[in-house]
């Protein structure tokens, strides 16, 4: 699942003339690894080949992307160079100030940082001016500079807001990144070739001692593991300068050879707080762009008729009875069950594997002594067999988001005369702590309304 596969399926299915037969008839021809439905969509999306003419719109924005990515990254570290030799300038008459540095590599970015965690809470909405303030968010406008072609509105495309912010914030914190190991590159540089003396200066009136407690504030991640990356007091003391006219103090004079050794302090406050904790969250938004990505995919318009062809069946269905026709009934919805036992006699999942349905149960702190996978990719005699051992009452779980069909209705109206209750449970995604809409409960609801049967709840 990447944004490739998104954007081919965005294309196919303003292309695709599939027939519903076809549709039906690639559905089945999936194996039980291929049942999920996200893997229905990925595997749908491969007949962009087939369908749309090269150059494919993917491959088109993937070039665009590439473009502006490279060029923001070059430009990040060759600007993280330049300003780490401006910060480090020496010379030769006074000390380097390690004030300059400092806010760069630990204030600059834990206040970016903070302004991205926010961004992440907004991202759901259209217009996050948050993550428009991002550099991540002025790539699209830079490829009008430093390319001849028509540059490619990604918002003209009706992609997900959501999914737009989070690439927003993702390429802000690797353009973040890069710009970070910049500063580091060129302190490891200029001090393998210069011999720098750092001290440390400011207008405030800080005192020694105070400022000693404030480095080993900042020192706290290494100082217990690096003790040597850590200034001692004698070492703050000897390096504080003051502007006297033209001359230095006469005490940091004497102690020169001393005074280097703050290189080992900035560069670990480079390597934790600038390249550490922003790789942390470069991880923790590529992490959001991932699910943003997968609910992108059920977002698109199209998606969820995609996938109902592909499970309701046309010619033959999964009972060997022959199939009744549903006619609506009096009953506008069925009868509603708002709290669960945590005990049932057997524990079933409509197109879910057992690992799953025992993932389920724990999250939802249900107890079961059988839980069994049924529909999917099992067979009919399977299924038989799981109903015939089915006694009680009986919670079944069902995706939400994928409407009842055909097979799901027969395989229910088999299972009722062996059990006492049947709980049907609409369940979401595991992104969303298996909670579904209402409008999909509705759905669900409607449908099975048509059994017209007592034994049949519904969770809500």
């Amino acid at each position: 699942m990447n944004l490739t596969s998104y954007i081919n399926l965005y294309e196919l299915l303003k292309n695709d003339n599939a027939t519903k037969e076809e549709k039906r008839d690639f559905g089945l021809s999936l194996t039980s690894k291929e049942n999920s439905s996200m893997q229905k969509l990925l595997k749908w999306q491969e007949r962009i080949t087939l369908i749309c003419q090269k150059p494919f719109l993917s491959d088109k924005i993937g070039e665009y992307l590439y473009q502006i990515t490279f060029v923001f990254i070059l430009v990040a570290f060759v600007i993280g160079i330049i300003s780490g030799s401006l910060l480090l300038s020496y010379n030769g008459k006074e000390p380097v100030n390690i004030i300059y540095f400092m806010a760069m590599v630990v204030a600059v970015p834990l206040f970016t940082m903070g302004i991205s965690f926010f961004s992440m809470i907004q991202s759901k909405k259209l217009e996050a001016i948050l993550v428009h303030l991002s550099a991540g968010y002025w790539m699209e406008k830079l490829l009008k500079f430093i390319s001849k072609k028509e540059p490619i509105d990604l918002k003209v495309l009706k992609i997900n807001p959501l999914l737009f912010n989070w690439l927003v914030i993702q390429r802000s914190q690797l353009i973040a990144l890069v710009f970070s190991m910049g500063l580091f590159f060129s302190l490891i540089a200029i001090v393998a070739t210069q011999d720098i003396a750092f001290a440390w200066s400011s207008t405030l009136k800080i005192d020694t001692e105070a400022f000693y407690s404030f480095i080993n504030i900042v020192s706290f991640p290494w100082r217990e593991f690096i003790p040597s990356a850590v200034p001692s007091l004698e070492l703050i003391e000897q390096s504080h300068y003051f502007r006297l006219g033209d001359k230095l103090n006469t005490e940091m004079i004497a102690n020169a050879s001393s005074l280097g050794q703050w290189w080992k302090f900035l560069a670990m406050c480079t390597l934790f707080y600038a390249i550490f904790l922003r790789f942390i969250a470069y991880f923790i938004a590529k992490k959001g762009f991932q699910k943003a990505l997968y609910n992108s995919f059920f977002a698109l318009e199209g998606t969820r008729e995609l996938l109902l062809d592909m499970q309701e069946a046309i010619v033959s269905s999964h009972s060997q009875k022959s199939e009744k026709k549903f006619i609506p009934s009096d009953v506008e919805s069925m009868e509603v069950i708002e709290n669960l036992e945590n005990i049932y006699d057997m524990v079933q999942g409509w197109s879910l594997l057992t690992p799953q349905l025992t993932e389920i149960n724990k999250f939802m702190q249900i107890e079961s002594s059988l839980v069994y996978g049924v529909g999917g990719g099992n067979t009919l005699s399977q299924d038989t067999a799981i109903i015939k051992k089915s006694s009680g009452k009986v919670l079944l779980y069902v995706k939400s988001w994928e409407p009842p069909t055909m097979d799901f209705m027969d395989y229910v109206e088999e299972l009722l005369p062996f059990v006492e209750v049947l709980i049907i449970y609409p369940i979401g995604t595991q992104e969303d702590d298996y909670i579904s809409t209402e409008r999909m409960i509705d759905i669900w609801d409607k449908k099975i309304a048509q059994l017209n049967d007592k034994k049949v709840w519904i969770k809500r």
